[in-house]
């Protein structure tokens, strides 16, 4: 289940690889940051009207090819154990991105993954334009908030702002699996 920005974020990524173009190629071209650029194809920041349209103008992309419908309608939203969508996200090696809702209201937007992180593996401090709620299903794994350690297991639940920088690390060969819900104002 998808949100319309949700289906931008994986239009723009699709439409910049189906044109063999590198992130750095497309920021190049917009005089749009590449790390900008990831963000918005790895649904971590929504783009600006001025930065939509000149990634699309650059990818040769009408807005008449977007899909900018939402799946979300009715009193509730079920997602029932096996229909989410796997994403691969670029900045994220040995994270397998579970997506399993989008939802915005006219203040704020929620996106909820499932995300496994698999054993020995790291992932750079990075960024997002969220709050962050995490909360560990199994395993054991730690973040680093600035330059502070979190360790975290099992039952364990981490809020915090995801515009400070934040890594993990799972050094255990046993991977973790979190409940990872992004909440954007």
């Amino acid at each position: 289940m998808d949100d319309i920005l949700v289906n931008i974020g994986r239009q723009l990524k699709s439409a910049r690889q189906k044109r063999d173009l590198t992130l750095q190629q497309v920021a190049k071209r917009t005089g749009v940051s590449a790390g900008l650029i990831s963000k918005i194809e790895n649904l971590r920041t929504t783009p600006s009207l001025p930065v939509l349209l000149k990634i699309m103008q650059t990818l040769s992309i009408d807005l008449s090819e977007l899909e900018l419908s939402s799946n979300i309608s009715g009193d509730y939203i079920l997602v029932k154990d096996g229909e989410g969508t796997k994403e691969v996200r670029e900045d994220s090696k040995n994270l397998e991105y579970i997506h399993l809702l989008s939802s915005n209201t006219s203040d704020n937007s929620i996106r909820v993954y499932i995300v496994n992180v698999l054993g020995r593996s790291y992932r750079k401090p990075i960024s997002t334009n969220a709050n962050e709620l995490v909360f560990v299903l199994s395993g054991k794994l730690t973040y680093l908030i600035r330059k502070e350690d979190v360790h975290l297991e099992k039952g364990d639940l981490l809020f915090f702002d995801g515009t400070v920088p934040h890594g993990m690390s799972n050094e255990f060969d046993e991977p973790a699996v979190l409940l990872k819900i992004y909440l954007l104002n």
